[in-house]
């Protein structure tokens, strides 16, 4: 069986070294911005012996993961370099992760910077079936999650905002993007190229004088470019571009719409309101959507 690599996230963060410390070793700040956990408990220690904690992380439809961690111990060097590392693990059947060590390591630089990083692995479970799991899934899964978590600790330290309001702006974001992909193919796909809809049609005819033949070559045509839209939205990176250029169009066809068929504006659905709701959506896109934290910002190799 072919070991599967360590996850390696790192970062470079304005800020001075105590307060960054602080922030990845107080359980009680450390899960406010590190999306693998949702609550961390530290558990009453001898002088000498390792810290120990509890651990659990919230993975929706009211399940949780709980496990166990141990600080295995920290090191400060003569040039103020720190390394913490960690053992963890769980006993939960359904978590993935069985057990598994790391360590973080903070780097002072010349230019009043830290270099933050972390290397950790794991033995999944489930066998063979849960290491086919976890290398497809789970792992880059994982990965993404700490360099997100990474980028925005780092947000938060240079320029205070809150690692929750970071990740609301985040999500918000994203479950936009999710929706206006699901938008364009839907309107391009059900009733422009699947069901040809005689009122798609006469939309174009009516405005544009040609036949009917040339009427449903032009929905098609008009189908095709939505459902290409939609996959322009999953892969192309600058969504605040597209939010943009979706505030200037939706208002378009929403007087285009009312030109064809003013009596719609009396129906339940109608252009007027559907049109609109888009229009606000992609301005309330556009402005969260201005530099909002990401995992591609983190080097994910050594």
């Amino acid at each position: 069986m072919v070991k599967n690599k360590p996850i390696y996230v790192e970062t470079v963060i304005h800020t001075d070294m105590d307060r960054l410390w602080k922030a990845t070793q107080e359980p009680s700040l450390h899960q406010k911005w590190d999306l693998r956990f949702s609550e961390i408990n530290y558990l009453p220690k001898q002088d000498g012996e390792p810290q120990e904690f509890l651990y659990r992380t919230n993975i929706g439809f009211g399940l949780s993961v709980e496990g166990w961690g141990k600080s295995v111990g920290s090191f400060h060097a003569d040039d103020d370099s720190r390394t913490s590392s960690l053992h963890f693990g769980t006993e939960q059947k359904i978590s993935i992760i069985k057990e598994g060590k790391g360590y973080w390591k903070y780097i002072p630089n010349k230019n009043n910077s830290i270099q933050f990083l972390t290397q950790y692995n794991y033995e999944p479970s489930f066998g063979r079936i849960g290491s086919l799991i976890d290398r497809y899934v789970f792992r880059p899964l994982m990965g993404w999650a700490t360099a997100l978590s990474f980028d925005v600790l780092k947000r938060w330290m240079e320029t205070g905002e809150t690692p929750s309001s970071q990740y609301i702006r985040f999500f918000s974001h994203s479950l936009l993007t999710v929706f206006f992909i699901f938008i364009w193919i839907y309107h391009g796909m059900i009733p422009k190229l699947i069901a040809m809809h005689p009122e798609e049609i006469a939309m174009v005819t009516n405005v544009i004088p040609m036949t009917t033949n040339q009427g449903e070559w032009i929905t098609i045509i008009a189908g095709v470019i939505e459902v290409l839209f939609a996959i322009i939205w999953m892969f192309y990176r600058n969504k605040r571009r597209l939010f943009c250029i979706q505030a200037l169009v939706f208002p378009f066809l929403m007087v285009g719409a009312i030109i064809y068929n003013f009596h719609s504006l009396f129906q339940p659905f109608n252009p007027l309101t559907f049109n609109l709701a888009l229009f606000l959506l992609s301005l309330i896109g556009l402005v969260i959507s201005k530099d909002i934290p990401t995992a591609r910002n983190c080097k994910r190799e050594r």
